[in-house]
């Protein structure tokens, strides 16, 4: 398998230059949803080569949940697979990402021009606050919000602890959440170029609303769900 990894990481770099360079040339000559959709271009073709290569494959259960009115989608994180997979599905989404993220050429600087929200996680109170205000922006434009409450990512079958940063959000612009779980790190472990052939299953629940609640009882909800639902894919 290292050199079906080694053969995807050529091409993905390989598409990840193309379609960054296709972004910052053709960018201004989109309207702003169409340029979402060439993004996700990116993201489908790199989850086709990885297919192709490594043999993961995936399947989505609950993809009739997906609303077709602008969501938070809180999910568990546990490698790079799941931050290319749900930006393709729940297109045109916003990711909330480390600002460092921006400085990678030509991925970070195609990835600046659609403004997502970059944080510095070193100033919490600030990135809070960042949150917050670009979130409400972007929900208020029709575009949905991924936010991955780990912060970071974890081992395969294990969960890290939750913020309550996508609750608070939610509960401030009384958006539902849409709750989602999944098992990629078995097959593309965080941290390790080495990745291995299987199913990836990704388990969306029904959306949670959120009208007159405090982020404290949706983050509880949700959790109740994570709970409920972990094993089905393979969570302890």
């Amino acid at each position: 398998m290292r050199f079906r990894s080694a053969l995807f990481s050529v091409g993905y770099a390989f598409l990840t230059f193309v379609i960054s360079t296709l972004v910052m040339l053709l960018f201004w000559m989109l309207p702003p949803k169409g340029r979402f959709y060439l993004y996700a271009l990116w993201c489908k073709l790199v989850v086709w080569w990885l297919r192709v290569t490594c043999g993961i494959s995936h399947e989505v259960i609950g993809e009739e949940n997906i609303p077709d009115k602008p969501v938070i989608a809180l999910s568990n994180h546990q490698s790079t697979w799941e931050t290319i997979f749900l930006y393709q599905l729940l297109t045109p989404v916003c990711p909330i990402l480390k600002k460092e993220l921006l400085s990678i050429p030509f991925w970070g600087w195609a990835l600046r021009l659609q403004k997502p929200i970059a944080i510095d996680r070193s100033k919490p109170r600030e990135a809070g606050k960042s949150l917050l205000l670009q979130g409400a922006d972007r929900l208020s434009q029709g575009i949905s919000i991924l936010v991955f409450p780990e912060g970071t990512r974890a081992s395969a079958g294990k969960l890290g602890k939750f913020s309550r940063g996508g609750a608070q959000l939610a509960s401030a612009t009384e958006t539902a959440i849409l709750p989602i779980l999944h098992n990629a790190g078995n097959c593309w472990p965080a941290r390790q170029k080495h990745k291995s052939p299987g199913k990836i299953t990704v388990l969306i629940g029904k959306p949670i609303p959120t009208e007159g609640k405090h982020s404290k009882e949706l983050a509880a909800e949700f959790l109740d769900w994570v709970e409920d639902n972990k094993s089905t894919v393979g969570i302890e």
